[in-house]
């Protein structure tokens, strides 16, 4: 049997960080068993359905590199196939319309809750053998339900949380057709995942209630066409945020692309991503290709994974250190013009990428730390106090006239300041913090005459007669 899986969001909000993992596990899977992995829309809910959504998460996939084999499927695009499926069902009699009204139904769930019952469909318009069915009104237009199995239990062999058996006795008729003919969100996932041939539905466990109803489906699918298979289902715990709670935006239950804006690497949001729930030994850091050799449904955990921003962080900044630099200098270029920052020939952005990258978490941090280069930097007065004082700055201005004349090399700066705090009876860093100050605006910096050496002599003459004139 080939794999097939599929990735089904609802477009009525942006691409978050459990569903990019939901994608990322089911692309790993098909690619793992040389499959197919699918992308569908499920875009029945049209008064929450935006453009706007379905344009991120086609956005969200592209930015992390999860290639989908076959899609976007629409499910607005496919009406005519549910309606179809629903008139052979009611043909074959698992499936009826039912006529109770609004008001029928509220005053039936008040009658149940009232009676400390669940609140459930009682099946008036349920046809059965010798039962006698109420003349159909004239005024109520019929919803279509489906015709549930009463006795027994639904079972299935969860991949991630093992066995699950619901009785059947605990699910009522589920409405397939809404009163105006549309589908509803559960049929329409069956049919969609039988006409697409899936082989394992791997999905959060917000699913889990809807598994049993969506299995009885496809076997009454399956008793009218024998050539339809009820997948294997896998459900992803959900994923908590640092502090335990549920996933909120102010730590992660954000839009994928807003990592981007972040600046993190889609490679590190993959990497951290794959290792959300699942694990292959001790192994921290691997490719997205990697993942897919590795990936199986054995090694998911079925407890709740807990997002961590710090490791995410961690992520990064070795990604940002292993990365090309010029794609680095493409990308910290962008930001640094969103800034307002025109970037220059020189000093070469290469170089100064070079210089801060080891340090910065995001490709923001690493845009931001080396702006000073293409910008003159805002002073920090309070260093400007702390560093910059009376009794230094006879040796800053020497230091100045000495630098006009030495070849422009990081040994030659190096050798300038040593001399001048060795003849001075100095400490280094009492004439290499206020040189930061002056030149970075900050009194935190690589080494000084590295950074000397990228802005050029022109520049850093200019910027230390600022302050000393």
């Amino acid at each position: 049997m080939i794999v097939r899986t599929r990735f089904a969001p609802s477009p009525t909000g942006f691409l978050h960080i459990g569903g990019a993992r939901t994608a990322l596990f089911s692309w790993a899977f098909a690619k793992k068993h040389g499959g197919t992995f699918i992308l569908r829309i499920e875009d029945t809910d049209v008064a929450r359905s935006t453009p706007e959504a379905v344009q991120a998460i086609l956005d969200g996939m592209q930015w992390l590199g999860l290639d989908y084999d076959e899609g976007p499927f629409y499910q607005m695009q496919r009406m005519d196939r549910y309606k179809q499926v629903i008139q052979t069902m009611l043909d074959a009699g698992s499936a009826y319309y039912c006529y109770s009204s609004k008001e029928e139904l509220d005053a039936l769930r008040e009658q149940q809750m009232a009676n400390k019952q669940k609140p459930r469909y009682e099946g008036k318009w349920r046809p059965e053998a010798g039962k006698v069915l109420p003349a159909a009104p004239n005024d109520v237009p019929p919803v279509i339900r489906f015709k549930n199995p009463q006795d027994g239990v639904v079972a299935w062999d969860d991949l991630v949380k093992g066995r699950i058996e619901i009785a059947n006795s605990e699910l009522d008729d589920l409405i397939i057709a809404r009163a105006d003919g549309t589908p509803t969100y559960n049929f329409c996932v069956v049919v969609d995942d039988s006409d697409m041939g899936i082989t394992q539905v791997i999905r959060g466990d917000d699913h889990v209630n809807n598994t049993p109803r969506q299995i009885n489906l496809l076997k009454a699918l399956a008793e009218i066409d024998s050539t339809i298979i009820v997948p294997q289902y896998a459900h992803l715990s959900m994923i908590l945020g640092n502090d335990g709670q549920k996933l909120s935006k102010r730590h992660g239950a954000v839009s994928v692309m807003q990592y981007d804006e972040d600046g993190y690497l889609p490679e590190a949001v993959i990497n951290y991503l794959a290792r959300l729930g699942w694990s292959h030994g001790d192994e921290e850091v691997f490719s997205k290709q990697q993942f897919a050799e590795w990936f199986d449904l054995d090694h998911i955990t079925p407890s709740a994974a807990q997002f961590n921003t710090e490791k995410l962080n961690w992520l990064n900044n070795h990604y940002i250190k292993a990365a090309n630099l010029e794609v680095l200098a493409k990308d910290i270029t962008q930001r640094l013009g969103r800034m307002g920052i025109a970037i220059a020939t020189q000093p070469a952005i290469k170089e100064a990428i070079a210089l801060y990258r080891d340090r910065a978490n995001t490709l923001n941090e690493l845009a931001q730390s080396i702006a000073y280069f293409y910008s003159k930097p805002q002073i920090d007065e309070v260093a400007k106090e702390k560093h910059i004082t009376s009794d230094i700055l006879p040796v800053l201005n020497t230091l100045a006239t000495q630098l006009v004349s030495i070849d422009w090399t990081v040994e030659a700066i190096h050798a300038a300041i040593e001399y001048a705090v060795t003849s001075n009876a100095l400490k280094f860093p009492k004439v290499a913090m206020p040189l930061r100050v002056m030149l970075t605006g900050g009194a935190q910096s690589p080494s000084i005459d590295a950074v000397m050496a990228i802005l050029g002599k022109d520049e850093v003459l200019a910027r230390m007669n600022m302050t000393l004139n």
